[in-house]
């Protein structure tokens, strides 16, 4: 939106874009030939050209902020007049500009806060549980469905995977070229704790439902982000880079580790400057994550009729040892700081009068950033060995493994994601690393900067009462877009 200028110079307060291209037109003409040719120009034409810029640019620079609240529908255009008077206009005056850009991503947010609530809800209802893994497809074609409505053209990767369970990652980008900043999230949540957790409600300002708080809530505020950047053309020197995965909750081996593996995760020739991911973070940001060693551990033993119990071997029974001196080191680990959980998951047998066949059950080592990964795992490795050679039979699976990773808070991309947060938040967030595993890994063992920030909170996200702050979300989507403005407007 422009202001038509009566009398050659004096503002009025009716929007006219085309007018205010002819004066910054005028502007540019004069400006050259005060620069360029003065020696050539009758001074009274000279005297005329310096009059007219003083007033033309206070004009064009109180434009700006009527520029900045013009209608979403028309910030486009606004914006290549952004970029024009940028190229002229003098120091401090960018300053105002980039105000009014990133009051306009705000606006363009504000606007969407019914569409993404009934975004998140279409998402909660859909029950990508993991494990099984098995219903992903549903979520799949509504995330391609709703990127196409929100201007962009997905692509999607199919991962190779079992042919019961197929899994598939789904991208798209904002921008022709240069330097990408990705928003990374993951769409598959724990299993629920019962199906109602599948039917979304929405009381007030929160919505409740699996994988509300971890983290759907997440793709829909990186959506609109991303739908905030476009709408309003803001000016980008680079791209933003959406990509949405499966299989986060056990540890992407269909997933994010099986697209780094195949160099489908940041793809070559795209060059990237870094990347955030919506975990639920509780408020804060995590710069760094635990690393993991998760296991899956089966005893084996013989199926025998209680009656006849003799005749069996008692899986559970046989378990026990191993599981004592885990139990052990679990303590051990614990008064060091760290975290060994032996149990999350356990099974064993097939009914009360029936002597176990098998005794399985999980074991969790989270390793600190301080701590010697290849050390801990070689001496939590080392009680299953020991119990083969006292002639367990034993196998174990390994459901998990990544390192520690860690991005310094004052890196470029973490002091624009701090600086976001306060202009919508008021205050800066606190750094912290997180208490487990993130996908921030993939990134940081390529020197990718990384970071975790999310509407959600940790506490409530897998439990029985899920929940997310819709006010949270449409903040966590401005947040991302204001980075990814910051970010790449300095790239």
């Amino acid at each position: 939106m422009g202001l038509r200028f009566v009398d050659g110079l004096e503002p009025a307060c009716v929007p006219d874009f085309d007018v205010l291209r002819l004066l910054v037109d005028r502007l540019v003409v004069d400006f050259f030939v005060l620069v360029t040719d003065p020696p050539l120009v009758p001074d009274d034409e000279l005297a005329e050209c310096r009059a007219r810029w003083r007033a033309g640019f206070f004009c064009a620079a109180s434009a700006v902020e009527a520029m900045a609240n013009a209608a979403i529908s028309a910030t486009s255009r606004t914006f290549m007049v952004l970029r024009i008077i940028g190229g002229i206009l003098p120091f401090g005056t960018i300053h105002d500009m980039t105000q009014g850009i990133e009051r306009a991503l705000v606006a363009a947010i504000d606007a969407e806060r019914d569409a993404m609530r009934d975004l998140l809800q279409a998402l909660v209802a859909l029950p990508t549980e993991n494990p099984p893994a098995t219903r992903y497809r549903p979520c799949v074609e509504l995330l391609q469905a709703t990127l196409v409505d929100l201007g962009f053209e997905p692509q999607t990767v199919d991962i190779p995977s079992p042919a019961d369970a197929p899994r598939t990652a789904v991208r798209a980008w904002l921008g022709d070229s240069g330097p990408v900043l990705y928003f990374h999230g993951h769409y598959d949540v724990v299993p629920a704790a019962s199906s109602s957790q599948f039917v979304p409600k929405v009381e007030g300002d929160t919505l409740f439902g699996r994988g509300s708080s971890d983290m759907k809530s997440g793709l829909v505020a990186m959506l609109y982000a991303a739908r905030a950047l476009l709408s309003t053309a803001a000016p980008l020197a680079g791209r933003v880079g959406l990509l949405f995965v499966p299989d986060e909750e056990t540890g992407g081996e269909f997933g994010s580790g099986a697209l780094d593996a195949a160099g489908q995760l940041t793809p070559p020739g795209k060059e990237a400057i870094g990347m955030l991911l919506p975990e639920p973070t509780s408020g804060v940001v995590w710069h760094a994550n635990r690393g993991a060693v998760t296991l899956e551990a089966t005893v084996h033993g013989r199926a025998a009729h209680v009656a006849l119990a003799h005749q069996g071997v008692n899986a559970f029974e046989r378990a026990l040892p191993l599981l004592n001196r885990l139990a052990a080191l679990a303590r051990e680990v614990e008064r060091r700081g760290s975290v060994l959980l032996v149990g999350g998951r356990v099974e064993a047998g097939s009914n009360f009068n029936v002597v176990p066949s098998e005794c399985r059950f999980t074991v969790d080592r989270r390793v600190t950033p301080d701590e010697d990964f290849e050390a801990e795992k070689k001496h939590l490795l080392a009680l299953f060995a020991d119990a083969r050679a006292d002639g367990l039979d034993l196998s174990v699976r390994v459901i998990q493994e990544g390192r520690a990773a860690s991005t310094p808070p004052d890196h470029a991309l973490g002091r624009a994601l701090a600086d976001s947060v306060a202009a919508i938040k008021g205050e800066a967030p606190a750094f912290e690393p997180c208490p487990g595993l993130l996908e921030t890994r993939f990134y940081a063992q390529h020197a990718i900067p990384a970071y975790a920030y999310g509407p959600g909170i940790l506490a409530v996200s897998h439990g029985p009462q899920e929940f997310v702050k819709i006010s949270r979300m449409i903040e966590c989507a401005k947040i991302y877009a204001l980075t990814a403005a910051r970010i790449l407007a300095a790239a």
